[in-house]
């Protein structure tokens, strides 16, 4: 992620990203004219040619992996192409290790390109100054990215269905505000984490505490000791006297279990009672279930996520498709954080070509990425089963804040951990759109 930029007024925020959405339209269309994409869906008695898209995220690296997100990805077309396809059309999904590193996100845009995918669709990466360009480029559309990077919050390619680590973070202060009167934010020591504390600090803020201390850790380390007693300390566990609420957020990730783990080590120590905080993705239902659900360390933690929790009704169409299409693939979890991701960006692939199709795409019974574009540009509004608000991506809908205007839900969840599970602490979700507006600006 890019350092803090001093902030700006709404107004040329706005203006800045008219322009880039006129200068995109000429790429998209100048991109389908030169190179050609492959031919998606299109009204009755068109081309029936296949549909391909891309769904990437890191397997098998040292720091976040995502593997349920393109195995989710798989699991959707089996299930659509078992019922017809869209629109009558195979979906062929090409999957690909992002690696967790800036050339293996350009490798994985630059296969996009070559397999002439109409969008990518579902995928993660913290890459995205890496993947955005050869996808800007060719004018590819990226739908349902999972909001660590922020390209996907600025480029007009980019069609978020969440807010991203910035309304996880924003939200996480929100919720601790009510319960806690000092908290410690235990991070990634990356560009990436260099956001969180004034994120969560905006959340804060908001509910009248004071700016977390920040607490930077290795994203990779095998140990948090140092970093675990240093939060402890900051949130006055070691002082006999200290009164009020202290808590301790970690957003590191796969690595957040680790980190919990040289906490407790710590228990022994500590005199005043400290309360245990993350965002899904770092902390979510699997690692609740692996380490030892009401017995484990998590018990009592409080959780924002973007989604309603794991065991809604609402996510009961995608239980059925994984029960049914997914073939026991261990890599899929319906409580994953990235696996409803990717069933909530393909949802919005399938109804913006529906519309295509409705619109005769090309003319010749042929959709291209450019018409993807224009159609999720000109949308007013893509319904996800209540899962999210209604999504559109319109420049009326764009967020006055500059480091991330396409930030188009707004919205989270507070979720506390009781006996094991992920439970709602209220019902509905927490718009931290005005949050975000107030945070201080990247520069």
């Amino acid at each position: 992620m890019t350092g803090r930029r001093s902030p700006s007024s709404h107004r040329p925020r706005l203006t800045r990203a008219a322009t880039l959405f006129a200068a995109c339209t000429a790429t998209a269309v100048g991109a389908s004219l030169l190179a050609g994409c492959g031919l998606i869906p299109g009204g009755s008695g068109g081309s029936r040619e296949p549909v391909t898209v891309m769904t990437w995220a890191p397997e098998g690296t040292q720091a976040t992996n995502m593997p349920g997100m393109p195995a989710m990805a798989k699991a959707y077309a089996r299930w659509v192409n078992a019922n017809g396809g869209l629109s009558g059309h195979e979906l062929r999904v090409v999957t690909c290790n992002e690696h967790n590193t800036t050339v293996g996100a350009a490798n994985c845009a630059r296969q996009a390109v070559r397999q002439n995918a109409i969008a990518v669709v579902g995928s993660y990466s913290q890459h995205g100054r890496a993947f955005m360009a050869p996808l800007e480029t060719a004018g590819i559309p990226y739908i349902g990215g999972y909001g660590v990077s922020d390209e996907e919050f600025t480029s007009p390619l980019s069609y978020p269905v969440n807010g991203g680590q910035a309304a996880l973070l924003a939200g996480n202060g929100r919720q601790l505000a009510r319960d806690c009167d000092r908290v410690s934010l235990v991070r990634p020591d990356t560009v990436a984490g260099d956001d969180m504390p004034a994120l969560l600090g905006s959340g804060l803020t908001a509910g009248s505490r004071k700016p977390a201390a920040d607490i930077r850790a290795p994203e990779d380390a095998g140990d948090y000791t140092v970093q675990a007693r240093e939060a402890l300390k900051s949130a006055g566990a070691f002082n006999a006297f200290g009164t009020g609420k202290g808590c301790v957020t970690s957003v590191l990730g796969d690595r957040t279990e680790t980190f919990f783990d040289s906490f407790r080590r710590l228990e022994s120590e500590v005199v005043n009672d400290v309360g245990v905080a993350s965002v899904l993705g770092s902390v979510g239902q699997p690692l609740l279930d692996r380490t030892g659900g009401k017995n484990g360390p998590f018990e009592g933690a409080y959780v924002t996520g973007w989604y309603p929790v794991a065991s809604d009704s609402r996510w009961d169409p995608m239980r059925k498709v994984i029960r049914e299409h997914a073939f026991a693939d261990n890599r899929i979890d319906p409580a994953d954080p990235g696996v409803q991701t990717t069933w909530i960006a393909y949802t919005v692939l399938n109804e913006t070509l529906k519309s295509v199709a409705e619109g005769g795409g090309d003319g010749k019974g042929g959709i291209t990425a450019s018409d993807v574009f224009r159609a999720l540009n000109d949308d007013a509004g893509v319904e996800t089963g209540g899962l999210t608000p209604t999504l559109s991506w319109r420049l009326e809908d764009m967020l006055a804040a500059r480091d991330f205007p396409r930030i188009v839900n707004r919205d989270v969840t507070f979720q506390v951990v009781r006996k094991g599970r992920l439970v709602s602490v209220k019902k509905g979700f927490v718009n931290v759109g005005e949050t975000l507006v107030r945070a201080p600006s990247a520069g």
